[in-house]
């Protein structure tokens, strides 16, 4: 394949899959789309899912279904399940640089905790750079919290942090705080429903359709 859109989510999450597909394929009908099995329970959509055979615990999965992606095309574009795309976002590849992650600053943290963060919310890359081998296998041992925690850890540094992430436009996941916070796009191709508030939100848009 040459260029493919993943997500994945396990039975905890799953509840917001339908939502995500339904949105995902209405702008964007001529895009691939891959669902990773993270342990969902009766899986709604098998003929376009793979399971992943990880004992990972939770989001710690996304990085290697990732990684898996990357041997299956040459363009690979994951998305959270709590994004609601709005837009044909195949043009988020135009963005992508050789061996690198294309991700978006994660503005409300970087602001709140006075260092640069990336939201791996959405994360596009061509190939399989090594910074994402490195993320795999630093989910092994890691005690942060979650995928985006240990994706910071490895480049924290300013100058790997410009080596192995290339910044897309912030319309392509806008966050929930950014709406908040008032710092958000005036464009937004993917609204990204993070926190338990987000979930909410998510509720009540599923009720509307």
């Amino acid at each position: 394949m040459k260029k493919i859109f993943i997500t994945g989510c396990d039975s905890n999450t799953q509840w917001q899959l339908k939502w995500f597909v339904e949105n995902f394929q209405k702008h964007n009908p001529n895009a691939k789309l891959l669902i990773w099995d993270f342990g969902m329970d009766n899986n709604p959509y098998p003929k376009i899912s793979q399971k992943l055979k990880s004992q990972d615990p939770g989001w710690f999965k996304k990085p290697k279904a990732m990684f898996e992606a990357s041997k299956m095309s040459d363009y690979v574009c994951w998305l959270d399940t709590d994004c609601e795309v709005r837009d044909n976002i195949e043009d988020i590849f135009d963005y992508v640089e050789p061996n690198k992650l294309a991700m978006v600053e994660d503005v409300p943290w970087s602001r709140r905790r006075g260092e640069k963060w990336h939201n791996s919310g959405v994360v596009a890359f061509q190939g399989t750079p090594k910074i994402l081998n490195d993320w795999v296998s630093a989910t092994v041992f890691t005690k942060e919290v979650g995928d985006q925690e240990v994706l910071h850890s490895i480049v924290r540094d300013g100058m790997k942090r410009m080596i192995n992430i290339t910044d897309l436009p912030r319309k392509y996941n806008t966050l929930r705080l950014d709406i908040q916070d008032k710092t958000g796009p005036k464009t937004i191709k993917v609204m990204h429903w993070t926190g338990r508030r987000g979930k909410e939100e998510i509720k009540k848009l599923m009720k509307e359709k």
